[in-house]
């Protein structure tokens, strides 16, 4: 630790560089110390992949680098150099600039596009399968006519050993993938079916009337190795996979499931490639659509039943740039009100979730209504808003406990904010307090009827959930999802972010807020490109892959 106290940053999980700086100054390690440049490096690579990133341009580590240390250029470029040589980093050209990228990235990466064009040499476990002959038998079993464009979809999943499915709401991905797996289970393959949360497992269950795990747990990740029992030396047991809301899958998680699908299976990829990328480095669906190496289905057409609900019809005006509006019917299911300032928008916003929802909709504000908003801080962000609903919606709870930050009473709405491998909770899911046991020091949380026990100590796992980010409940549904949106959230206002949180929405959507923000994120396409390589590792094939 004297010589390099750096390495605290690197081994040991919670201390990060500043910590370790902080210590290194301490023990007189001069500030132009090699070491200190190669660990501020890795640092700042670390906090582009926090924001998405895969990779970095090589000019523009220098400068942030350069800017956090306060040293010399050339002391950077030499850390760069010895990072690299010890293959902490690895370098290559994308898009034909000079990029950096952590080893840990490169390697999932390029596992992806390994494991994906592995796959597509062999044929489907289940043989020749003429569509023209199943699908009317699917629509008979199902008493589901598809239309052409589903028909075309079954009939590539049918026919192919890797597909992609996406589109946005109301465009029948569901219908697809049930009569795929009508067909196939008639075969008596083995079909498994997955998505990255909680949540997103129960909607694919409840959709198909079979079993979906997250990935996590089909993988069975064993908290004591930090790994996932199921890999390359031990596969799943499976004729087909299926994973949903892939564009949620970061690049890191889809390289571990990819390891542990059998060459012989295949993968059927479905998710809405317009919402927000995962919250971990990569765009996995994006880059896999774009590569044009994967078959790919992607459905426009919105059926007639979706097509009478307006959240689908204004998520659809959203996504091609046109502002949503609310439609002249006693039975709405979409409202936009309009509110001038952030205190305006904070009160109706109180109103409407505490009031107007439960009178006119009958559904319960703390279990059934879901605030999203853009950010976490400010006087509309999660944070605040938290503060604001729990003193209007479970005011007079008692036990209370309070720890780090935040207040706890029975009825209180909370969200993991941590995979918790031992405990079975997972980043996102959102349960509500049932007891507080101030002798024991021990809060009780249930999700979806689960009781799940967490000390006074470990509270720092959960948050209040009265309000979430839009980027928390991605992959979730909820029966009513208000949003507030002001020109406060400039710098996360983007056409997908408002996608995103609009189609969390099963029976009502309101936004409330101020025209002009509306229009910001609805016009605003830019939604900062994450910077990967993985299409083009795909459109290269094994030649572009390393030895």
């Amino acid at each position: 630790m004297q010589e390099n106290p750096y390495r605290l940053a690197l081994d040991i999980h919670g201390i990060g560089f500043k910590t370790a700086d902080t210590l290194a100054q301490r023990l007189g390690i001069p500030r132009d110390a090699v070491i200190r440049a190669q660990a501020g490096v890795r640092h700042v690579l670390q906090t582009f992949a926090d924001e998405g990133h895969c990779a970095v341009v090589q000019a523009e580590l220098i400068e942030a680098a350069t800017t956090l240390l306060e040293i010399p250029e050339t002391i950077i470029g030499q850390a760069i150099t010895l990072e690299v040589q010890e293959e902490r980093l690895i370098a290559e050209a994308i898009d034909g600039q000079p990029c950096l990228l952590l080893a840990p990235l490169y390697r999932a990466e390029v596992g992806v596009a390994t494991q994906l064009l592995h796959l597509l040499k062999s044929a489907p476990p289940w043989g020749a399968i003429d569509p023209a002959k199943a699908i009317p038998w699917v629509e008979q079993q199902t008493g589901r006519t598809l239309a052409a464009s589903q028909r075309a979809a079954v009939a590539q999943v049918l026919t192919g050993k890797v597909t992609v499915i996406t589109g946005g709401p109301g465009v029948g991905k569901t219908t697809i993938v049930t009569s795929i797996l009508q067909a196939l289970r008639a075969k008596r393959m083995r079909v498994l079916l997955c998505a990255p949360t909680g949540r997103a497992a129960k909607r694919l269950s409840e959709a198909t009337g079979l079993e979906a795990k997250t990935i996590h747990r089909l993988l069975e990740f064993d908290p004591k190795g930090m790994g996932f029992l199921h890999n390359t030396t031990n596969p799943l047991a499976a004729d087909l996979v299926v994973i949903d809301e892939v564009s949620m899958v970061d690049v890191v998680l889809m390289a571990q499931l990819l390891r542990a699908i059998p060459a012989q299976a295949a993968v059927l990829l479905v998710g809405d490639v317009d919402q927000l990328p995962s919250v971990g480095p990569g765009a996995i669906l994006a880059d896999i659509i774009a590569s044009e190496r994967i078959p790919t289905v992607t459905l426009t057409e919105i059926f007639r039943q979706a097509a009478s609900a307006q959240i689908i019809v204004n998520a659809h005006r959203i996504n091609r740039g046109q502002m949503p509006v609310t439609p002249e019917t006693s039975d709405a299911d979409f409202y936009v009100i309009t509110a001038d300032t952030p205190e305006d928008i904070q009160a109706k916003l109180l109103r409407v979730v505490t009031e107007r929802i439960p009178q006119r909709f009958g559904l319960h504000p703390i279990r059934d209504v879901q605030v999203l908003t853009p950010m976490n801080r400010g006087s509309l962000g999660a944070r605040a808003l938290n503060v604001a609903l729990q003193e209007a919606l479970n005011p007079d709870a008692t036990p209370q406990v309070a720890r780090f930050g935040w207040t706890y009473a029975p009825g209180d709405k909370v969200i993991q904010t941590m995979n918790d491998y031992d405990k079975d909770v997972f980043n996102g899911d959102i349960g509500q307090v049932v007891r507080v046991d101030l002798v024991e020091g021990e809060v009780v949380v249930s999700f979806d009827g689960r009781e799940v026990t967490y000390d006074v100590a470990e509270l720092d796992e959960v948050a209040l959930a009265y309000a979430t980010t839009v980027h928390k409940s991605q992959g979730s549904e909820y029966p009513a999802v208000v949003i507030p949106l002001a020109t406060q959230h400039y710098p996360m206002l983007a056409r997908n972010l408002l996608y995103t949180g609009v189609t969390r929405g099963k029976q009502l959507v309101v936004l409330i807020g101020q025209p002009k923000a509306c229009a910001l994120a609805v016009r605003n396409v830019r939604a900062m490109r994450r910077l990967t390589n993985l299409a083009a590792r795909l459109r290269q094939g094994e030649k572009g892959m390393p030895a």
